[in-house]
């Protein structure tokens, strides 16, 4: 399903920023979009929060075999 791999990615995306929050004190989605109180940055953030919740959902679905190919 397409929204499963846009949730999946933006969930990347949004764990490798907090990955390099973590080990450099870089936060590159404030550093884009103006700091972090930006309101571009907490938009960028929600949708990242948003996309976690979709991917926690992929936890508990079975996918059948024709829905991996």
């Amino acid at each position: 399903m397409i929204m499963d791999r846009i949730a999946l990615i933006i969930t990347v995306v949004g764990g490798l920023n907090w990955g390099s929050v973590g080990l450099f004190r870089v936060d590159f989605i404030s550093y884009l979009f103006g700091g972090q109180t930006a309101t571009a940055s907490r938009v960028v953030y929600t949708i990242v929060g948003l996309a976690a919740i979709w991917c926690v959902s992929l936890l508990f679905r079975e996918s059948s075999v024709s829905e991996r190919d």
